[in-house]
């Protein structure tokens, strides 16, 4: 799974750094998911399900407000649809239509159609290989999570992340910080000793609740909001023919995010909360 090294080597040092675990989101910061893949999904199962409904890229992009499958299909109802809110099994409809959406979303997913996005692969296995611990803290369904990381990785999604934290788990989904305290509190660790990596506004608001410095690579529907308050905004993770560029906050050294920048920028983060944290004491 890892690239050669040297291909991707930022000028950095390779001393190690109390980082301890990287959180990933999953869609729109493991794979651009959204517009080509769970877009699509829904509208082939509206078809299937003898609806009219044509989530177009804009359309969708709205609907992103909110996180969550079924969320999104019940703020359209609420919104667009009125005439479905008197159904008396909507809750267990909604259930059955976004069961069949995901199964779709999968057949797309191992169909080669919803490839990871530049430098994914490759820093896990760096992390991996650098005995840093991995977890995931998402809104998606765990189902589309392992028709992601088998079809593009060949492994489990538990071979790779110690905790994932995923789907109906908790009521209160991103940007409440549930989730990212969920995946904490089973990894052990404070969250001073993590980095999160988001995608989206939404995404910063609950890693930054739950007190984790955050790390953005943009998406195509998240490029233009606000991350006030990220560690560093890039453009991607990166790779030698496909280099990332920094956007704002802390600068990216050279081509790609690989460990040691993510130890230099998790260094860099502590050194300015030291005297807070002395002065606290």
């Amino acid at each position: 799974m890892p690239a050669d090294r040297r291909s991707c080597r930022c000028s950095h040092t390779t001393e190690t750094s109390s980082l301890q675990a990287v959180i990933f989101d999953v869609d729109g910061t493991l794979a651009e998911t959204e517009r080509e893949g769970h877009r699509i999904a829904f509208n082939r199962a509206f078809a299937e399900f003898d609806l009219d409904w044509d989530w177009t890229p804009e359309l969708y992009g709205e609907l992103l407000s909110v996180t969550g499958g079924k969320e999104r299909v019940r703020l359209y109802i609420e919104t667009r649809a009125l005439e479905h809110r008197a159904r008396p099994d909507l809750d267990l409809w909604i259930a059955r239509l976004y069961k069949r959406k995901s199964e779709i979303y999968s057949e797309r997913v191992h169909s080669g159609a919803i490839t990871l996005r530049a430098g994914v692969a490759r820093l896990i296995g760096e992390l991996q290989q650098a005995g840093i611990r991995l977890a995931i803290a998402t809104t998606t369904a765990p189902s589309n999570i392992h028709s992601l990381i088998s079809a593009n990785l060949k492994k489990d999604m538990l071979e790779l992340f110690e905790v994932i934290g995923a789907g109906d788990l908790l009521i209160s989904k991103k940007p409440a910080p549930d989730v990212y305290q969920w995946v904490l509190q089973r990894l052990g660790l404070p969250p001073e000793a993590c980095l999160a990596i988001e995608d989206s506004s939404i995404g910063l608001t609950a890693a930054r609740a739950a007190r984790l410095p955050t790390v953005i690579t943009v998406s195509s529907y998240t490029a233009d909001e606000n991350f006030d308050g990220a560690l560093t905004v890039l453009t991607g993770l990166g790779e030698a023919e496909d280099p990332a560029r920094t956007i704002a906050g802390l600068p990216l050294a050279g081509a790609c995010v690989d460990v040691a920048q993510l130890r230099a920028w998790h260094r860099a983060l502590a050194a300015t909360q030291a005297p807070d944290a002395a002065q606290r004491a």
